[in-house]
């Protein structure tokens, strides 16, 4: 049986177009043609032996085998950019301060820094998880070199935007939410404490929907935030990312609620040219929350049109 070897370009061009959700930005990105990322992705369904997209209303989505070979993707190119990171850097050293939401705490951070700790053993991570305006304070006082935190406005001198992410009403996975639009009743809101933008703009969202609510339950952390929300003390208001099993998100317009904005989500560094350390981390932070942001919230794809031509 032959042995098949999968090229790593084209599955940095396969795992980038998923992860921008076009692969017309996948090219400009990786500085190719059009055509030429064409050419990959059909080398990759040869190399596959099975198709790894299928149609899905006007745009593609992935097969079975797409997901298992995105999956597959992700960490070939991670351990690759792991080695090349750990041999080209082997004496980077320091000390690098990592702020970041409660949301990212406990699915990011493990991820992060168990790549990061693999390729640079020298290098002490400070991390600390705590809430946005917080992390805004830290970071401009020079407090924490990164802070990756939700967007209120607030514009850091050193900032890059990484994506627009939806927000979701949040009831139990288990049983209904306890209210209907008809019953007359306020929405039991569950929310952390203020300041929070998310509770701001459920509020906001419901005033303009003319539907009446109060505060059920108030947190000051977000593991008591989901306790209360399975526990079906109120209806909360988060992001697709970081979802514990035990609650779900809300379909609004079955729910009788109102639609939501999305919420830009942000990387603020302290330094415009931060140091080799710093900037390594970044890098991982950046690839880590793209793919978390790809996995929770599905673009639909679209494709070069000669692709399968």
């Amino acid at each position: 049986m032959r042995r098949t070897i999968f090229d790593l370009e084209v599955l940095r061009t396969f795992a980038t177009g998923m992860e921008l959700g076009n692969f017309a930005r996948a090219a400009d990105r990786l500085g190719r043609s059009t055509s030429a990322v064409s050419a990959q992705l059909k080398k990759l369904e040869e190399q596959a032996g099975t198709p790894i997209f299928r149609k899905a209303g006007r745009g593609l989505a992935l097969t079975d085998a797409g997901e298992t070979m995105l999956a597959y993707a992700r960490r070939l190119l991670e351990l690759n950019d792991e080695a090349a990171a750990a041999v080209q850097s082997i004496e980077l050293e320091g000390w690098v301060r990592l702020g970041l939401q409660e949301d990212f705490g406990e699915t990011l951070l493990p991820d992060v820094l168990g790549r990061f700790a693999r390729a640079h053993p020298k290098v002490r991570i400070e991390a600390r998880v705590v809430r946005n305006v917080e992390l805004i304070e830290r970071v401009t006082t020079g407090k924490l070199d990164l802070a990756l935190a939700w967007s209120d406005g607030t514009l850091t001198p050193h900032f890059e935007k990484i994506a627009d992410v939806p927000m979701r009403w949040i009831g139990p996975a288990e049983g209904g939410i306890g209210w209907t639009r008809g019953s007359g009743e306020p929405v039991p809101l569950a929310s952390l404490e203020a300041p929070c933008l998310l509770r701001a703009a459920a509020t906001k969202a419901l005033d303009a929907a003319g539907i009446p609510w109060r505060l059920s339950f108030v947190s000051p952390s977000l593991g008591g935030l989901w306790a209360a929300t399975a526990a079906g003390l109120g209806i909360t208001i988060r992001t697709p990312i970081g979802l514990p099993r035990k609650v779900r998100p809300l379909i609004a317009r079955e729910a009788g609620l109102p639609e939501l904005p999305s919420l830009g989500l942000v990387l603020h560094r302290a330094e415009a040219d931060p140091l080799p350390a710093t900037a390594r981390l970044a890098s991982i932070v950046l690839q880590s929350v793209r793919e978390a942001v790809t996995d929770a919230v599905p673009q639909p794809i679209q494709i070069a049109a000669d692709a399968y031509a």
